[in-house]
């Protein structure tokens, strides 16, 4: 399991480095501070001769000392502050980001502006190049986070916020809103895959092209037309059909997503029909009703939707 503490982009290895700068001081600053307190207790304990030690009014070289040591710490952590957070976060200005995050009550959407690459809940990006992405919400206040890239992201309604990654290296990372958006905030989680650039390219041209809008399997071409013609295709969009909504997830390729419901469940056949059977049971608050299908439909519905890759 790769630990939070890992820096898995080069903006989260500088504040790594700040960080280490900050311990070391303050624990230099503390073991000082311990010094100087068990050697004048010692020194000017009360012997029991009856003798008063030395009395000091003024010393003006440790005056100078207490004032500038301070002083100058404050003044070189406020230095490496501002040039780092300079570097890892500067204006976006008009560069186009690789990926617009949308949050939503409880998942995530992300757009690849330049393409009609539309996904959820399982973010795509290329390694060992810097990335601007942008983010925003359509609902309450969310905060994209993922521990080893280092910096956080506030998503606003109205707002766009963004953050520079340099992924280092090819992989899963994961992360979580951490911003307290709902019943379901502790189940929005963040699954980001990394990959070669390569990999990425073959990926974004996969994800560009539609569903297929006739199924071989004939259980999942039944689930197919129950979809376009109740209430899934005007919430769900599925490229290359008629269903074009835009409220819920857009399922183009759900059938390739390793997890569903913003990571809380693995993405398997059963747990689909779970889903569809009492969405409410598995996600509570979640925006998703429930309709009354029979075993059968959702039999179908779930043969449909699993072959959507």
């Amino acid at each position: 399991m790769r630990s939070i503490f890992s820096a898995a982009t080069q903006e989260a290895a500088r504040l790594n480095r700040l960080d280490t700068y900050f311990i070391v001081a303050a624990l230099a600053v503390l073991l000082l501070v311990t010094y100087l307190v068990v050697y004048t207790s010692l020194k000017f304990r009360d012997k029991g001769n009856g003798i008063e030690p030395k009395q000091e009014s003024t010393n003006l070289r440790l005056e100078m000392l207490m004032i500038g040591g301070p002083t100058v710490l404050v003044v070189g952590f406020f230095f490496l502050t501002i040039t780092t957070t300079s570097a890892i976060l500067p204006p976006a200005g008009t560069t186009t980001p690789v990926v617009l995050i949308t949050g939503h009550q409880w998942w995530w959407e992300f757009r690849y502006p330049g393409t009609n690459v539309q996904t959820a809940n399982e973010v795509h990006l290329p390694v060992g190049q810097r990335l601007l992405v942008v983010g925003t919400s359509a609902d309450v206040v969310h905060d994209w986070w993922v521990p080893s890239f280092g910096l956080k992201m506030d998503l606003i309604p109205g707002l766009r916020n963004h953050v520079w990654v340099t992924i280092k290296k090819p992989g899963i990372y994961e992360g979580a809103c951490s911003e307290f958006c709902g019943q379901q905030h502790a189940w929005m989680r963040i699954r980001v895959v990394a990959q070669m650039p390569a990999d990425y390219a073959r990926w974004l041209q996969a994800a560009a092209r539609p569903a297929v809008a006739a199924p071989s399997d004939s259980l999942a071409r039944v689930g197919g037309a129950l979809f376009a013609h109740y209430a899934c295709s005007s919430c769900h969009q599925v490229r290359g059909t008629l269903a074009a909504g835009q409220q819920g997830p857009d399922l183009t390729h759900f059938g390739s997503r390793s997890t569903m419901l913003a990571g809380l469940l693995p993405n398997t056949p059963q747990n689909v029909t779970r889903w569809l059977t009492d969405p409410q049971a598995v996600k509570p608050g979640a925006h998703m009703p429930r309709f009354i299908f029979g075993r059968d439909s959702i039999q179908a519905l779930t043969a449909y939707l699993t072959q959507l890759k």
